[in-house]
């Protein structure tokens, strides 16, 4: 039996994918600009909804070119660091910071020049690394995936306004959920943050999913549609339907009742921890009334429209529901509407 082309691993790339082509080129067309207005982005969407695969596809295609450097840093470690210690292990850009005279020995990170007193400040030491390979013409790309509002992403996001400042080759894709990236941007000192674009990832298109089910199915097009529409898009969705499907060697409706479990187990369950008791109030209100018309939903939870908005639009940021038709919201993830409507407690 050949390998399942689909994967049920959080930031794992598939065999199988759908690429987001428009906001791909809009980050590489900037980032690849010869003067670049933009050296940050941050990617937010819903967990499971294909961010750090999104992220890697960035990193993998600048990875081709010899004038860029791409960097993966933890954002659970010391990020300035780190992002010295992986840049100066390269062999060609240790040679490069050896001639520049660049001594990182105070770090330990076996980069010693002789002649050279050592660098005790890191962020002084990334700054002449960057310099350094400014002279050289090359650019540094630095991915962070799943930032949080840590003292070690507002160390490195202190710098690397810094280094922006200094008109120094860095560039920066981070992702993150909703509501850390509002935290992280909150921060007095980093409101530079909130002037960097944000693209919050929008579920896939329909039409490409079924296209893709088509082929790797062999089933007709009105087969593959119903298999799409059962995703709304939801990248983890489209992945698991494949996965199950794939293992039931294509019969995918009899895949459907592992399919709802391991939505609700994988993800579900995960999403609704995080809520508070308001925003699962008003999901559930969403469940039961079904309409989806907001003056329906505000009448079953008896809320005054200020009181219903701040939900309404915390729950769209989050990526959980969709408020594009006026007067109307939906949910955006499939089949939620009943994971709500068996896991709201009343109490």
């Amino acid at each position: 039996m050949s390998q399942n082309p689909y994967t049920l691993s959080f930031g794992t790339e598939p065999a199988e994918i759908i690429p987001r082509l428009v906001q791909m080129s809009e980050i590489i067309e900037e980032f690849s600009a010869l003067k670049p207005s933009q050296s940050l982005y941050m990617i937010t969407g819903v967990r499971g909804s294909g961010k750090t695969v999104f992220m890697t596809s960035i990193a993998s295609h600048f990875k081709a070119f010899d004038d860029w450097v791409v960097v993966e840093l933890n954002p659970e470690r010391d990020l300035l660091e780190d992002l010295a210690s992986k840049l100066s292990s390269q062999n060609e850009l240790a040679k490069l910071f050896k001639s520049a005279k660049i001594n990182l020995s105070f770090f330990g990170f076996g980069l010693e020049v002789n002649g050279a007193a050592p660098i005790t400040n890191i962020e002084v030491a990334v700054e002449r690394m960057l310099e350094s390979l400014e002279k050289k013409g090359k650019r540094v790309l630095v991915t962070i995936d799943e930032v949080t509002n840590s003292p070690h992403i507002r160390e490195f996001a202190a710098s690397f306004q810094i280094f922006l400042r200094q008109k120094l080759p860095i560039f920066l894709v981070m992702t993150g959920l909703y509501e850390n990236i509002y935290d992280l941007q909150n921060e007095k000192t980093l409101t530079f943050l909130f002037r960097a674009p944000k693209i919050s990832l929008k579920p896939l298109n329909i039409g490409t999913i079924a296209a893709n089910y088509e082929s790797v199915f062999g089933v007709d097009s009105f087969e593959a549609l119903k298999m799409a529409k059962l995703t709304k898009g939801f990248a983890f969705a489209f992945q698991l339907l494949g996965y199950l499907s794939w293992k039931k060697d294509g019969d995918w409706q009899n895949a459907l009742p592992e399919y709802r479990q391991y939505l609700d187990e994988l993800v579900y369950d995960k999403i609704w921890s995080d809520l508070s008791r308001g925003d699962r109030r008003v999901l559930h209100a969403m469940a039961v009334v079904k309409t989806g018309k907001v003056s329906d939903i505000r009448s079953y939870l008896g809320a005054s429209s200020n009181e219903f908005s701040p939900y309404r639009q915390r729950l769209i940021r989050k990526g959980l529901i969709s408020g594009e038709g006026r007067g109307y919201v939906e949910f955006t993830l499939p089949a939620f509407d009943e994971y709500a409507l068996a896991n709201f407690d009343e109490e």
